[in-house]
C-alpha cells in the first residue's frame, strides 16, 4: 500500500493572520458609511487589535458618536512579498467586528478603539479560509514575522548564488534557464521559492531541517541545506 505523502509543516492559518497583522504597516478599515487608510496606527495587545486614532480625525468622531458606543468595522490587510514577482499579493487578510474605545493610559490626544472579533478569514493562493475568533486571539505572529521582510530582501540582493543552490535543492529537476528563481516566503519551518517560469509561476516550501525559534538560527539552517545539497550531489556521482 502507498504511503500517504508527508505533510510540509508551515504556520496555521491563525498563525498566519497574526503574522500578517503583526508585520503590515498600514490598514483599510472600512465602516457603515467611510472608509480609511491608516498608517501606523495599530498594535495587538493580548490578541486583540488596537487602533490608535488621533482624536481630532474623522474616525475618532464616527466612533464617539456610535449608537451603544460601538461601531461595526471591518479591517484589511495585505500581505505583499518584498522581493521582485509577478505577483507579490501573497495574503490578505479581513478582521470583522465591533470597535469601542479601550481603556489604556495614553496620549490624552489619541482614541484607542479596540476590536472585538466577530469573523476573519485570510485569503491565500485564490481561496477564502475562515477563522474562528477565538483561533486568532489566542495564536501568536510566527516567530520570524517582523525581521522576514528584511532578511528576504537581503537574500535576493545580495546571495542570489545561495537562492539558485536552494532552488535546487526544492525542484531537483528543474532547469535554471527555464525559471527564475526568487525568495518569496519565510516563517520558522522554512522558505517558500517562487519559481517564475517564461509564463506562469509555482511556488515550493522547501522546510528547514530543523524549525527555528528566532531570526539568528537562520543562518545554521541555511547552512544545513546546503550541506545536505552538496552531499545529495556526491553521492549523484559516485
Amino acid at each position: 500500500m502507498a504511503l500517504a505523502p508527508a505533510r510540509v509543516a508551515e504556520p496555521s492559518r491563525a498563525e498566519r493572520i497574526c503574522s500578517v497583522v503583526a508585520a503590515a504597516g498600514s490598514l483599510g478599515l472600512a465602516t457603515a458609511g467611510t472608509s480609511y487608510d491608516l498608517v501606523a496606527m495599530h498594535t495587538v495587545e493580548r490578541g486583540r487589535l488596537l487602533l490608535r486614532v488621533p482624536g481630532d480625525t474623522p474616525l475618532a468622531a464616527e466612533a464617539a458618536c456610535a449608537p451603544r458606543g460601538t461601531l461595526a468595522a471591518l479591517a484589511e490587510f495585505t500581505d505583499i512579498a518584498p522581493v521582485r514577482a509577478r505577483d507579490r499579493v501573497r495574503a490578505r487578510v479581513a478582521l470583522f467586528g465591533q470597535l469601542s474605545p479601550a481603556v489604556v493610559q495614553d496620549d490624552p490626544g489619541v482614541l484607542v478603539l479596540r476590536l472585538d472579533l466577530a469573523r476573519a478569514s485570510i485569503q491565500r493562493d485564490g481561496r477564502v479560509e475562515p477563522v474562528g475568533p477565538s483561533e486568532v486571539q489566542s495564536a501568536a505572529p510566527d516567530g520570524l514575522a517582523l525581521q522576514e521582510a528584511a532578511m528576504l530582501a537581503h537574500l535576493d540582493r545580495d546571495h542570489q548564488d545561495v537562492v539558485r543552490r536552494l532552488g535546487r535543492l526544492a525542484a531537483p529537476g528543474m532547469c535554471e534557464e527555464q525559471a527564475a528563481v526568487r525568495p518569496y516566503a519565510l516563517d520558522r519551518f522554512g522558505f517558500t521559492l517562487r519559481f517564475e517560469y517564461v509564463r506562469g509561476h509555482e511556488d515550493v516550501r522547501l522546510p528547514f531541517p530543523e524549525p527555528v525559534d528566532s531570526a539568528a538560527e537562520v543562518g545554521a539552517q541555511v547552512e544545513a541545506l546546503l550541506a545536505r545539497g552538496r552531499r545529495c550531489r556526491r553521492a549523484g556521482r559516485a
